[in-house]
């Protein structure tokens, strides 16, 4: 549950809090985290005392409610201890909590936030299939009704959070296929229904102490009350909800990201000494330095701006999957050169960064992969401006009136 204390901060003072939480907590915890290969449970508890789990979950049902600008830079804070603490709640503040808050009905809403926002009830986003990952529209999950309920057959890969979820937010066709969209519902499946079964990968490429997990549904069977919301095909709207927000979170966790690394790697530079001089006075080492230092402001001001965006009461999709896009591009390329930088303790050894490098990576394919984002931009830049001439998501100074020669 979280600290009572917590409900009196101000934003200031929270943020003061995690940033302790981050240096005092967190960030010494890494070792034992990858030793054990998973988040230590005390750690785990005292995100949840410390009210991560309900950031972005209205207070009256139990949460903090930070606007999106205060949740951003909250998670560019705590991010820069491993993301794969974030991982434990990401898919709670994020994709679940969103689509549960915007679409569910009161009672789902009053049932399952206060539970998420304490840190209670653990929810997992299942999405993703063997052949729907960016084709979201390629789903083949299906739903059938049955007297009283549902029955869920179908298979998800790569569910953040799924093997020890409590809930899970699962998307199948409830329609025909040439129905598209249309033709997708979202239903709270409990874990531990019957049919349903996860099993973790052997192996993860970063992330490995927070894996992903697949799951089957062979005949689960839920109660009409599970239908997200309680209407059909309104699916995909609830899931973009969730993605929307849980894109700019990504984008702020490469922020985090970076910034660790950049640091991590500039206290290592002065003590290593090339060519008569200490690595940081090396012109080539500063030019990477600043080009990775530029990089991480440039991706800083474009997801606050989105955040900002946010706030003002328009979901700016576009703006949104920028800032992913050029966030997540831009930690794997401080990333990488942080670990050239580093040598050979880039790749022996137990240096923090190297591990980050491969985290990071994943954020690349998490939440929209970066060439979907590109063409999807692309497609919304030509649109827009066929159809009035500006860009889309752009702040446009109102014209006067036209001055005449």
């Amino acid at each position: 549950m979280i600290d009572p204390d917590v409900f009196e901060l101000g934003f200031d003072a929270y943020l003061a809090r995690v940033a302790a939480l981050t240096d005092d907590v967190l960030i010494p915890a890494e070792p034992e985290m990858v030793e054990a290969g998973e988040v230590p449970e005390r750690v785990v508890e005292a995100l949840a005392n410390n009210g991560l789990f309900g950031v972005s979950i209205p207070r009256r049902l139990g949460g903090l409610e930070w606007s999106m600008s205060q949740q951003v830079q909250l998670t560019m804070e705590f991010t820069r201890a491993s993301c794969v603490y974030r991982s434990r709640f990401s898919t709670v503040i994020g994709l679940c909590s969103q689509a549960i808050l915007d679409h569910g009905t009161d009672e789902q809403r009053e049932t399952m936030l206060p539970k998420m926002a304490a840190g209670e009830h653990v929810t997992a986003f299942a999405l993703t299939e063997p052949g729907a990952g960016s084709d979201a529209g390629s789903l083949t999950t299906t739903a059938r009704r049955v007297d009283g309920g549902w029955v869920i057959d179908g298979h998800k890969r790569y569910i953040t959070n799924a093997h020890w979820a409590d809930e899970l937010v699962v998307f199948a066709r409830t329609g025909e296929p040439e129905d598209g969209a249309a033709g997708v519902s979202a239903f709270l499946v409990p874990r531990d229904t019957e049919g349903v079964t996860t099993r973790l990968p052997t192996r993860m490429n970063g992330h490995a102490e927070a894996p992903v997990a697949e799951i089957d549904l062979a005949g689960a069977r839920v109660a009409d009350s599970a239908l997200l919301g309680g209407e059909l095909g309104a699916g995909f709207k609830a899931a973009l909800r969730g993605i929307n927000h849980a894109r700019l979170h990504v984008a702020a966790t490469c922020v985090g990201q970076a910034t660790r690394m950049l640091e991590e790697t500039s206290r290592h530079l002065p003590g290593r000494k090339q060519f008569g001089a200490p690595l940081a006075d090396l012109g080539a080492v500063q030019a990477d330095l600043g080009r990775c230092f530029a990089d991480l402001e440039a991706a800083r001001a474009l997801t606050m701006e989105a955040a900002r965006a946010f706030d003002s009461g328009t979901v700016p999709r576009h703006r949104i999957a920028a800032a992913k896009l050029f966030a997540s591009e831009m930690a794997s390329r401080v990333a990488d050169r942080c670990v050239q930088l580093l040598g050979g303790e880039g790749i022996v050894g137990d240096h923090p960064v190297p591990r980050m490098w491969r985290d990071v990576r994943a954020l690349r394919i998490y939440e929209g992969s970066s060439p979907v984002h590109e063409r999807n931009l692309g497609r919304a830049v030509s649109r827009q401006v066929g159809v009035d001439g500006t860009l889309p998501d752009t702040y446009r100074v109102t014209r006067g009136p036209a001055v005449g020669a």
